[in-house]
């Protein structure tokens, strides 16, 4: 969980400077879940995918039969005919030039997944709780080291902008420019077949406007590289955490700020938008090490055990040389002698 500060300030959207304070909402103290958020992105992901199959008759448009045994080929069915090179090929088969694929794909494929409702509110609101982390934020990549604070609040006059001259103009305010231009700088073009699928450049995600009323600024804010816009009453997990990552950078409205409270509620109070749903509060207390260091806990528990002495394998002097000459350090020299003696020595 985030440590949360009570205030946050309010940014003109005329000339950048703060005017007011406002409450921080209790939906960026909720638990920050990256299991959950991936869980539920990668479902998610799922739910605008479009059914393709190849053709049935694919791989079956010729008359084929197999010529059977007693002719050592192999069993395959064969092109009909001859006088051509076609003729006596095989066919039909997975393994076979011009046959059909293993396992033809159908459009019957179980192609979206049903989520929990609860888990995805959970996600959501946990997205929003990492997007208030500066650390969470820059590891995400996003070129914030300039912009006064996160989460970045502007005043309602965002939501009037109608023009994409004012839009950047603001942009360049806040000093949020870097990462829009950090965006348009990493445009290239795809690796792999989706350049010929109408998907031919990829992109890295900018900030993420998020406003309470259109008065223009969805407009205002579309045609700027990286920039996407949502209202607060939509937020979507795709858009806060793109690719199952934490930390988007957030650019709020002070109307939609201040609206959190309501459609998320607190961990007191029931949200007035999401029926039944409550913000989740931390099962576990962060600061073990208080609570282990305690009294109350110190007290109870028992002395530290200390390590246990063991006896030492004694070794028979007379028959390892090494012992015998830690008792005895002249026995090295007698032995020496005596083997000197019987010419045994080397």
């Amino acid at each position: 969980m985030a440590a949360a500060r009570p205030q946050v300030y309010i940014y003109s959207n005329d000339d950048s400077k703060p005017t007011s304070q406002i409450s921080l909402p209790a939906v960026f103290k909720t638990p920050i879940r990256s299991d959950l958020v991936n869980f539920v992105h990668t479902n998610m992901a799922k739910n605008h995918r479009q059914p393709y199959a190849v053709s049935k008759k694919a791989g079956h448009q010729t008359s084929a039969e197999s010529w059977g045994t007693g002719r050592a080929v192999a069993r395959i069915p064969r092109v009909r005919g001859g006088g051509t090179h076609r003729s006596g090929q095989g066919a039909f088969g997975n393994m076979c030039r011009g046959g059909r694929m293993f396992a033809p794909t159908k459009t019957w494929r179980r192609w979206h997944r049903k989520i929990n409702i609860k888990q995805r509110r959970f996600a959501v609101a946990s997205a929003l709780a990492a997007s208030s982390l500066p650390a969470l934020v820059m590891a995400h990549g996003h070129r914030i080291e300039k912009i006064p604070e996160v989460p970045l609040v502007v005043s309602n006059g965002i939501e009037n902008i109608d023009k994409t001259k004012q839009a950047v103009k603001l942009l360049e305010q806040l000093n949020a420019a870097a990462d829009v231009e950090r965006s348009k700088a990493s445009r290239k073009v795809r690796a792999g077949k989706g350049k010929m699928r109408n998907r031919r450049h990829v992109q890295r995600k900018g900030p993420l406007v998020i406003y309470n009323e259109d008065n223009g600024i969805r407009k205002a804010f579309r045609n700027i590289p990286g920039v996407d816009t949502c209202s607060v009453e939509r937020l979507n997990l795709l858009q806060l955490a793109p690719g199952g990552h934490l930390g988007r950078f957030c650019i709020w409205s002070e109307a939609a700020f201040q609206k959190l409270d309501d459609v998320f509620g607190t961990t007191k109070k029931k949200s007035q938008q999401k029926k039944d749903f409550m913000l989740p509060r931390s099962k576990l207390f962060t600061d073990i090490q208080r609570i282990i260091n305690s009294d109350e806990v110190q007290k109870v528990i028992r002395p530290k055990r200390r390590k246990p002495k063991r006896a030492a394998i004694k070794k028979n002097p007379l028959k390892n040389p090494f012992v015998m000459h830690k008792l005895n350090p002249f026995s090295t020299v007698t032995k020496r002698a005596a083997l000197k003696k019987h010419g045994l020595a080397k």
